[in-house]
């Protein structure tokens, strides 16, 4: 077993309740829960020093939030991973659009035809 230390903060009042209630959404003991926290914080530390890359940020919504995190929690995939991965379809989705249009161009096909019936 991995060796482990105990860890203990005083924190405000309104911070405690915050914590708890998203720990409590997730589903995660409150250890768990820290850990996760801790290892994020470090994690983007450290990938804020990588040369060649940005940060994308945005907020969403509580709920969206927690059926995130169940997900997470579920596929054993990183945050970072699952919205890469969306970003990348997203973008694969939008560039083969243009080749589409490309062949059809203006109105579609048909429609041309029936207008001058």
């Amino acid at each position: 077993m991995e060796n482990r230390k105990n860890l203990c903060a005083m924190i405000p009042s309104d911070l405690h309740a915050r914590v708890r209630e998203e720990q409590e959404q997730l589903a995660l003991k409150l250890n768990e829960y820290v850990e996760m926290i801790i290892k994020e914080h470090f994690e983007k530390g450290e990938k804020m020093m990588a040369s060649g890359t940005r940060t994308l940020a945005f907020q969403v919504s509580e709920e969206l939030f927690g059926r995130i995190k169940a997900h997470l929690k579920l596929t054993g995939q990183s945050q970072k991973d699952f919205v890469i991965g969306l970003i990348e379809q997203a973008l694969a989705a939008a560039a083969a659009l243009p080749e589409k249009e490309a062949e059809e161009p203006g109105e579609p096909a048909g429609e041309a035809e029936a207008d001058s019936e």
